[in-house]
């Protein structure tokens, strides 16, 4: 799907100091996103806190992001989890109209063998009523979704059409890309290693360091997918260093900082997450402004 093809950025949620889901600030982020040359918006995934959030308060963020839009990037919706019950149950009762596609999760927590995960997503791909990206991300799920999987699952479901592959190995990422079916996307998950995967064949990334650097990650990425590799790489160096900090003590903890250095919102985060020290919130600070 061409429209899959870039930047997009995994949102955050930022909450006031009360807790409550800051709209206004929301609405900063989505038209910062946009403004510096975004391709698309991934809404309700890891980084945006939502297994902290009540179903009213996800309805609220999707919402507030949809009107911010205003149908100016295509938007992607986070729709996963380890029961698969439950995810094929919000698959048939939500409103997906705004949507490109969903962004699925490979279950945490159960850890189920290759053969549950692919039935897993052989359930959501018969229920979706729109196109689904997979989520590979063994570092917070607990089990890593084989290439074998994936490429099986690509090749049963048409609507199966991408994945976004966060296992952080760049070996198994070019087996993915190597063996994929003419048309599948193979999204980097990681932001380290996304311009490598572009230039392996890779088609864009779902970013989490692209929120608090738009501009700069969406011209890298552009021109990696261009072939430009030397001025790409002057970039993702640029950078380097913001991703690691971003990550360091947690995410989003991190880019919430770095947005809240560049005045769009707090850094307010949901237990059982907690802020970044003041060392690291030093450190960040001192480089988005001197960026």
């Amino acid at each position: 799907m061409q429209l899959l093809i870039g930047t997009g950025v995994a949102l955050v949620t930022p909450f006031k100091t009360d807790f409550s889901v800051d709209t206004e600030a929301l609405t900063r982020i989505v038209n910062f996103q946009i403004e510096n040359g975004i391709d698309y918006l991934v809404i309700l995934g890891t980084t945006a806190e939502s297994a902290t959030l009540s179903q009213e308060e996800k309805v609220l963020v999707i919402s507030t992001i949809v009107a911010a839009n205003n149908k100016r990037v295509p938007l992607v919706l986070g729709v996963g989890g380890n029961n698969t019950h439950q995810v094929i149950d919000e698959l048939k009762t939500r409103d997906f109209a705004d949507f490109v596609a969903i962004l699925s999760v490979s279950p945490y927590y159960n850890k189920p063998t290759q053969e549950g995960i692919y039935q897993h997503f052989k359930a959501i791909a018969e229920a979706s009523p729109t196109p689904v990206i997979l989520y590979n991300v063994p570092g917070r799920t607990g089990s890593n979704m084989l290439p074998s999987t994936v490429l099986k699952l690509a090749k049963d479901f048409k609507n199966i059409i991408a994945i976004k592959e966060a296992a952080g190995d760049i070996v198994q990422a070019m087996k993915l890309i190597q063996q994929k079916p003419e048309g599948f996307l193979v999204i980097s998950g990681d932001d380290m290693i996304t311009l490598p995967m572009i230039l392996a064949g890779g088609s864009g990334v779902i970013s989490v360091i692209g929120q608090g650097f738009p501009r700069q990650f969406s011209d890298m990425v552009r021109l990696g997918l261009q072939r430009k590799v030397d001025e790409a790489y002057e970039i993702h160096y640029k950078l380097a260093d913001s991703i690691d900090m971003i990550f360091e003590q947690g995410n989003p903890a991190g880019i919430k900082q770095a947005l809240k250095t560049l005045g769009l919102s707090g850094n307010t985060v949901r237990l059982p997450l907690v802020n970044i020290d003041d060392d690291l919130v030093n450190r960040i600070s001192n480089f988005v402004k001197c960026l």
